[in-house]
């Protein structure tokens, strides 16, 4: 059974017919051309296809597109303005956070929306329980937190210390010379 949705991807609207059993990840590669998403495991494990779905981070392999008729999506593509990169996407140049790439774009995402998430004060299973008392405290996420909140996203080229490296920059706003970057991380 086909279905027609509309979809907002990185900033522009697609109205298109799918089958009901069409996942964002194959609507958005297949029917949209974007190609930014990586068709990893295809089961949620590998973080590989991660997007960000109205500002949450979602695995898109298992996401329904019909499920999210309307939704807003942006893309590691979709995350740089005109004229300059996101700051994640810059720390990942910076601090040579990928190796063969497969996995940045679904890297960065995530790293985006986990930033965004431990703004917002949600802890992780390695939060320390002032987290949990006193919600966000503002405080930089150690390589630990990081860690854990990354989890969910898996490199076979094991550049993890660099995708370690890269967020710790973009959560500062700092370049590796210490200049400030432009733009925000969130």
């Amino acid at each position: 059974m086909d279905a027609e949705i509309t979809l907002h991807v990185d900033g522009h609207e697609h109205t298109l017919t799918v089958d009901t059993r069409t996942t964002l990840l194959d609507a958005l590669r297949d029917r949209l051309g974007n190609t930014s998403p990586k068709k990893g495991c295809d089961h949620g494990q590998c973080g590989a296809c991660t997007v960000l779905l109205e500002g949450r981070r979602i695995n898109s392999c298992l996401a329904l597109a019909v499920a999210h008729d309307g939704a807003s999506l942006t893309t590691a593509a979709g995350l740089a303005d005109e004229s300059d990169l996101h700051p994640m996407q810059q720390a990942f140049l910076d601090q040579d956070g990928f190796q063969c790439g497969y996995c940045t774009p679904g890297q960065i995402c995530s790293a985006v929306g986990m930033l965004q998430e431990a703004n917002a004060g949600h802890p992780s299973a390695v939060s320390p329980p002032d987290v949990l008392a006193d919600g966000p405290t503002g405080t930089p996420l150690d390589d630990d937190e990081i860690r854990e909140r990354m989890s969910g996203n898996l490199c076979r080229c094991g550049a993890y210390v660099n995708i370690v490296a890269a967020i710790r920059q973009a959560q500062s706003g700092s370049s590796p010379s210490g200049t400030a970057t432009t733009g925000t991380a969130s």
